[in-house]
Formats: structure tokens, C-alpha cells, sequence
């Protein structure tokens, strides 16, 4: 029992390792804790993917992070505040709309002028924000046990324009999803919870105000002197990359963290630990732990809880991640049609594009292409389009080439020097209807199996800030339990 571990992380991305440092700043002030990190790859970070190559830098997972209080907190606390870099809040976001880049209306008097919805799109999106909004009703909803699509409850509130003209692309953009098979309630907790509150969205806002709940732990972050202030619309990175924040965590973990760790098989003991068996570069290494945290996404979380929980293990087979390929393009400054100042842009579907949007990298951080050239990161495939997974990476590029020939670059463009064709086959999880049903199933389940914790982005949150937040909250569920145990 002496080389039991108090807690092992399967999986270094940003989740396993937020919950690892804290768990290990946690030792610092209390009873030190015996953590183990296994990762099955050669390297940290899941998701993130910085590359570098003839004088660009690019991302092929997540390009950005919103700068939530936890977040910035770890970022200073592994000594990246002087790495941090922040894009220009007031840069505008675009939707392409028959044949023309629109600017996203962020304010009322920009939504009056925008020339991306018709008048009577902004009468209906007014009214419908007043709470002048017909009931949630139908065969359809009682047939999904009363609950909306992402598409019903934003025609419903805000009318058709809004929905396919603003929170589709949105939709594709963050989660590559199908707003007809997303939960509104899932995907957007806020918004939904803005108009159950005051009856319309603008009422549920102004009432969501007056009722703010006091700071919690993880917002207390927000008064350390030490952590930079940021402001709303900002997005941020670091110099040198997304990267660097895993790396940090990982050079503070040490040994505690083991790459080329494949889990192989997790076993209960009747001593109520865990045993889990890793192939290694060293050949097969066991490890016994008194707690576990999987941070696996759900299909490989499944396989390994077949034998221990089959019920939770079926319902993390009903989650969905379709594919969606990443792909980084480099183009002459001359070959673009203007000078791109903006965050990029977004394309609703029926305009004859296939790319879901485009990040103008470039233009968003500095020193991210040699001088004369335009970096553009676009997203393409998604829930709406499976068929992009039968495409080669050469096919890829031409469909994306093709559509930036559309949109922004002169034509008679050169073919672009091609930076990464990353094809992600199984992206972003979906959070469909019957999202917080599955999750009830899965805590009930769990209830089994105590001292064992899951945490990853199928949960709730695909944000790098969401994830961050939650391995803080896993963390303190396992320092509960442990000190719970404290005899064993």
C-alpha cells in the first residue's frame, strides 16, 4: 500500500493538467498529495497544436482562449504572464452573406444599420427580445420530452433571419454542429436560462443583473493584483503559441507525468482502489491509485469503463464528435482581395460554401507570418457535413482554396503554400438533445465506482476556458474525498 498514488489523471490536455496543478498548488498549503499524469501520446496538450515552420506560427486545434478569471490564474501561476498577448477586442467579426463579407452587428445602433438582416428581420428580432414570443409547443417538442433545438429557440425568440444568419454560423464555428440536433439548453445554458428568467431575452438579462450570485471560488481570482485585467471581447494566446501553456504545467508536473502511457485496463480492488495497467515504451507498467480522474474524451472513456460500469459506458457511446479538418493556408498580401482587420469570418450554410469559417491568424496576433504574407486557418466538415471525411488532405485544400477565392482573395490567385491539413476525425462533441439527461445517467452511475471522476469537454464547455474551470472544480471533489479517507 505504500506506493499507492493519491490520484492519477489519464490524459494531459488542458483539462488533466489544470486539475493536476491544482491539485499539486493545493499540496503546497496542505498535506502534500501523490499525483501521476499518464498520457498515451509523446506529448502534452490534447487539442492544442502549435506548429511553427519558414517563419509562421499556426494553431491546428484551438486558435484562442477567452481570458476567464481561472484561467488567467494558472496562466501567471507557471510564470506565462509576460507571454500573454491579447487581440484587439474592437476588431470586427464577419458573416458572408450572398456574396458579401457583413460585419457582425455587437451593439443595437450596429444591429439597425447592419445591412446583414432585412427590416422586417430586425422588427421581428426586437419584438421577439421584448418577449413579444409564442409559447414552446407542438407534437415535435412533447416527442423530445419538451425540450428545443438550438434552431427552435432562436426562431422561436428571435425569428428565421437571426437564426440563419448569425446563430448558425456561430454554431458551426464553435461547435462544427447542426443546430436542428443541438440542445438549446446545452449549448446555450445562458441564453435559454436569460429568457425562462423575465419571459424575453432582454428581460431575463436585465433581471439575470440584478440577480447576480455572489463571487464564487474560482471568480476570486479576479482581484489578484498579480493576474493582468482583460476586458470583454478579448481574446488571448501567448508568443510562441497556445502550446505554451500545457508545456508550462508539464515542466512543473516533472516525473509526475509519464507521455507514451497508454491505459489499457482499470480494475476496482477490493481494497476500494484502483488498479490501472499502461503500455509503455518500458513494456506494461501498473499502477494502483485511490482515486482516478479520466479525462479521456467519451468514446475512449467507454472502452474503459465496459467492465466496471457498462450502463455509463453506453451512454458515453451516444455522444457524437463529427469530423472537421483544420487547414492552414499562406497567401501573398497581393493576392487578397483588401487588407483583412477583423477576427475572421463565419459562412452560413446555403451560400454555396462548403468552409464553415476562417480565422484571419495573421491579422489577429502579430509575428505570426514573415512580412508580405496572410495566414488564414479555415474550418471545414462538421455534423452538416460527414462526407468531408472521405476527402485527402490535397482534395481538402482545393475545396477550401475554392472558397477563398470566393471570398477574399483577387481572383486569379496563385495556389496557396500550404501550412498543415489537419483532419480531426473525431472534433468537438455534440451536445444533442437529451445532453443533461445522458449526464444524470452518468453521475448515477458513477455513484458505483467512488473515488473515480470524469472530466472532459463532452461534460459541458468545449472552451479552453470551460475546460480549465472544470479540472479546478474536479480537483477540489478529489481533495474532498481523500481527506474524507484520510485513515486509509
Amino acid at each position: 500500500m505504500t506506493n499507492v498514488v493519491d490520484t492519477l489523471i489519464v490524459g494531459a490536455g488542458i483539462s488533466g493538467l489544470s486539475l493536476a496543478h491544482a491539485l499539486q498548488k493545493e499540496a503546497k498549503t496542505g498535506s502534500p498529495l501523490k499525483i501521476l499524469v499518464a498520457e498515451s501520446q509523446g506529448r502534452v496538450g490534447g487539442n492544442i497544436t502549435t506548429a511553427t515552420a519558414e517563419g509562421f506560427l499556426w494553431e491546428e486545434g484551438p486558435n484562442s482562449f477567452s481570458p476567464t478569471p481561472e484561467l488567467m490564474k494558472l496562466a501567471v501561476d507557471v510564470g506565462l504572464k509576460q507571454k500573454l498577448i491579447f487581440a484587439d477586442r474592437k476588431l470586427p467579426r464577419y458573416v458572408y452573406w450572398q456574396n458579401k463579407l457583413q460585419p457582425v452587428p455587437m451593439t443595437p445602433q450596429a444591429m439597425v444599420k447592419s445591412g446583414l438582416l432585412s427590416f422586417p428581420g430586425k422588427l421581428r428580432a426586437l419584438f421577439g427580445a421584448l418577449g413579444f414570443v409564442a409559447p414552446a409547443m407542438g407534437d415535435r417538442l412533447s416527442q423530445q420530452g419538451g425540450e428545443e433545438t438550438v434552431s427552435e429557440f432562436f426562431r422561436r425568440h428571435l425569428g428565421t433571419e437571426v437564426m440563419q444568419r448569425l446563430v448558425e454560423p456561430f454554431v458551426s464555428g464553435v461547435y462544427a454542429g447542426d443546430p436542428q440536433q443541438l440542445s438549446a439548453a446545452a449549448a446555450f445554458g445562458r441564453v435559454t436560462k436569460m429568457a425562462d428568467l423575465g419571459g424575453g431575452l432582454v428581460a431575463g438579462a436585465l433581471l439575470g443583473a440584478r440577480k447576480k450570485p455572489p463571487l464564487g471560488k474560482g471568480l476570486k481570482t479576479v482581484a489578484d493584483p498579480n493576474v493582468p485585467k482583460t476586458k470583454p471581447g478579448e481574446l488571448g494566446s501567448f508568443k510562441g503559441g497556445l502550446k505554451a501553456l500545457p508545456e508550462a504545467i508539464a515542466a512543473n508536473l516533472a516525473d509526475r507525468l509519464k507521455l507514451n502511457w497508454h491505459l489499457t485496463r482499470l480494475d476496482r480492488t477490493e481494497r476500494e482502489t484502483y488498479i490501472a495497467v499502461f503500455s509503455t515504451p518500458d513494456g506494461q507498467q501498473e499502477v494502483e491509485a485511490r482515486t482516478v480522474v479520466l479525462t479521456t474524451p467519451a468514446y475512449i472513456t467507454a472502452e474503459l469503463l465496459q467492465p466496471l460500469q457498462p450502463s455509463v459506458s453506453s451512454v458515453l457511446q451516444a455522444f457524437t464528435y463529427p469530423t472537421v479538418a483544420c487547414v492552414v493556408l499562406a497567401y501573398p498580401v497581393s493576392d487578397v482581395k483588401q487588407k483583412l482587420v477583423g477576427f475572421g469570418n463565419l459562412i452560413p450554410r446555403g451560400q454555396g460554401i462548403r468552409t464553415l469559417g476562417t480565422i484571419w491568424t495573421s491579422s489577429l496576433f502579430a509575428d505570426r507570418a514573415p512580412a508580405g504574407w496572410q495566414t488564414l486557418s479555415s474550418y471545414i466538415g462538421g455534423a452538416t457535413d460527414s462526407g468531408i471525411a472521405n476527402l485527402d488532405a490535397a482534395q481538402i485544400v482545393q475545396e477550401v482554396h475554392r472558397d477563398l477565392s470566393r471570398i477574399l482573395l483577387k481572383p486569379g490567385a496563385a495556389q496557396p503554400k500550404v501550412l498543415a491539413v489537419n483532419v480531426w476525425k473525431r472534433a468537438i462533441p455534440q451536445y444533442n438533445l437529451g445532453h443533461f439527461d445522458r449526464l444524470q445517467q452518468i453521475e448515477n452511475g458513477l455513484k458505483s465506482l467512488p473515488g473515480l471522476y470524469l472530466c472532459s469537454n463532452y461534460l459541458g464547455g468545449v472552451a479552453l476556458g470551460d475546460c480549465v474551470s472544470r479540472g479546478f472544480e474536479r480537483a477540489q471533489f478529489v481533495r474532498e474525498y481523500l481527506n474524507d479517507r484520510s485513515e486509509f
